[in-house]
């Protein structure tokens, strides 16, 4: 006797909608967080022509005078790979910013922009443009 033929069709139908839920619902929620911070890139300067990762690591890496010495860049807390656990100067362990490493970094905008301001404002004295928040994002999400 011959095994029945099942379609291959009704096979991809109900495997494929489960691996895409589990890649890529963060890898969503980072589109959805970046497309944030296009939309008001393009609001603050209507030449904006996208992220650069390239400018996402020279920001990230940059060591800033003028500041607290103690975080003059943001690898003074996150160190220079994304991929390694950093230290807040209060012995705190953070989580890798590199999303390879924590999948579930930029997926809240709120929470995002939460840290943004804070961070931001200790290491710049001022808060990130939003081009500045896309570039870091895109050389994180590239790591």
């Amino acid at each position: 006797m011959s095994q029945p033929v099942r379609p291959l069709g009704v096979l991809i139908a109900i495997t494929v909608p489960f691996t895409f839920a589990a890649i890529g619902l963060a890898g969503i929620r980072q589109q959805a967080v970046i497309d944030q911070y296009v939309a008001l890139a393009k609001a603050k300067d209507p030449a904006f022509a996208g992220f650069s990762a390239a400018r996402g690591k020279a920001f990230f890496l940059a060591r800033r005078a003028g500041g607290n010495p103690e975080t003059a860049s943001c690898s003074s807390c996150h160190t220079s790979d994304p991929t390694k656990p950093g230290q807040t100067r209060a012995g705190q362990a953070i989580d890798p910013m590199a999303v390879s490493a924590n999948a579930d970094r930029f997926t809240d905008f709120a929470k995002d922009e939460k840290w943004f301001k804070r961070n931001c404002s200790t290491v710049l004295q001022r808060e990130c443009t939003p081009g500045e928040k896309g570039d870091f994002i895109s050389f994180m999400v590239d790591q």
